[in-house]
């Protein structure tokens, strides 16, 4: 099988310029019940703020009356609807992964299982392929399990990733460290696969990467520094220790910045969930940033701002959409542009 690695395609960094960012409109009354009027309000934001930039938003719905409600809500909004069945909007895992080569954008669709099995929703298995195809690019399909929240790049051939995650006997049974590392290198044109250990607590993702760390820029990677009584604060001081150990695709190592932890935040139930600052969502001219009504949303924030120099950084309520499974990054996946950013 020719891979995406073989003809020079590379998983661009987010920060790279996008043409567009698919979304799918919060639909499911059954999924969502009390919360789905203020997940749509955090979402409508979220669209707001990537579309300040220029980039479009490619939408799925269900149906003629979701798409009819979708566009009313954002009215104004480069928005191209897609009638396309999906069981939820976490599109970073069900969608397709966008790769840039020598002769433009591909979608590389890979194996879906529900997060090994947890939540197995009608039409999320089917998902990537329909999305590759309705992007129109050409397509690439692999059969092992990936997530896109599973793995972060910087654009020049560093991978993130953990353990609990991929070599978890719930994606892909039997992988070894070094299967998944050449699957990473085939399908996504990364050469360094640098792994994290484990993840917070309550991730029903097994851990993945886009709640933990992020590259900001080449080189230069941001965690998050345990609050008080921070729940995971022993995984928060690995996680740094094992990040400035670390060197990339060049060789050198990396800048480690970190910023506030969200500490304790729970469900209505008393719960604990699994909140992240990380789990922000970078656009051509904006970051939309987390928030859980908690003191070290303001700061946290600023000090994101901070690293985008450029882009202008809003915080968006999404607690709500926490009790779903993820933030902003989990709901968004990015379409690289065709020309050189």
């Amino acid at each position: 099988m020719v891979t995406p690695r073989a003809l020079g395609y590379r998983m661009p960094a987010e920060w790279e310029r996008h043409s567009g960012c698919w979304v799918a409109w919060p639909s499911h009354e059954e999924l969502w019940q009390d919360a789905l009027a203020p997940v749509r309000d955090s979402f409508v934001s979220l669209c707001r703020g990537i579309a300040d930039g220029g980039e479009s938003l490619d939408v799925l719905v269900l149906d003629e009356a979701s798409q009819a409600v979708a566009a009313d809500e954002l009215m104004g909004l480069s928005c191209y609807f897609h009638k396309i069945p999906f069981g939820d909007i976490w599109l970073r895992d069900t969608a397709p992964i966008f790769v840039k080569g020598p002769k433009g954008v591909a979608a590389v669709s890979f194996a879906f299982n529900g997060w090994g099995g947890k939540y197995l929703l009608e039409g999320d298995s089917e998902l990537s392929e329909r999305v590759a195809l309705a992007s129109g690019m050409p397509r690439f399909r692999f059969p092992f399990v990936l997530e896109g929240g599973a793995i972060e790049v910087d654009g020049l051939g560093t991978c993130l990733t953990t353990r609990q995650c991929l070599l978890n006997s719930n994606r892909t049974p039997g992988a070894s460290e070094a299967d998944v590392e050449e699957a990473l290198r085939e399908t996504l044109g990364v050469t360094t696969v640098l792994w994290l250990n484990e993840g917070l607590r309550n991730d029903h993702t097994d851990g993945h990467v886009d709640t933990l760390a992020r590259f900001v820029a080449p080189g230069v990677v941001v965690c998050m520094e345990p609050a008080p009584d921070d729940p995971n604060a022993a995984a928060l001081e690995q996680i740094r220790r094992d990040l400035q150990s670390f060197r990339d695709a060049s060789g050198k190592r990396l800048e480690v910045i970190g910023i506030p932890s969200p500490g304790r935040v729970e469900d209505p139930e008393g719960r604990l969930m699994p909140a992240s600052y990380v789990n922000f969502y970078v656009a051509n001219a904006t970051v939309i940033v987390p928030t859980y009504g908690v003191l070290g949303d303001d700061e946290a924030v600023k000090a994101i701002g901070f690293l985008y120099p450029g882009r202008r950084t809003i915080g968006v309520p999404a607690r709500q959409l926490l009790e779903g499974g993820g933030a902003f990054h989990c709901i968004t996946q990015q379409q690289p542009a065709e020309e050189e950013s």
